[in-house]
């Protein structure tokens, strides 16, 4: 049963971006680190993994004179999140 997990969601990080993209059509980098409670450097390593991955989405943009990143979960990361949440279930309904 643990085949069907998916590595990229091993981290505790990623399974929170991943649970807060799923739920917002977009959020930005400073309330994504808010909730998470993560620095910028651990926010910004995690969600360069999940883009590489072709999970995310990142939008850059000016916000006035500022610049603002947003983030947003892909079809693909759609599905490969509920793959593996549906793994987790299936695994602790076994072991239950």
């Amino acid at each position: 049963m643990i085949q069907h997990l998916h590595k990229a969601f091993d981290s505790r990080v990623r399974l929170g971006i991943m649970s807060v993209l799923l739920v917002n059509d977009a959020v930005d980098f400073g309330t994504l680190k808010e909730q998470l409670q993560i620095t910028d450097g651990n926010l910004a390593s995690h969600m360069a993994a999940l883009e590489k991955l072709g999970y995310v989405q990142v939008y850059k943009q000016f916000i006035g004179k500022k610049p603002n990143t947003s983030f947003s979960v892909t079809p693909a990361g759609r599905k490969a999140f509920s793959e593996h949440l549906n793994a987790l279930e299936k695994l602790i309904r076994q072991t239950s």
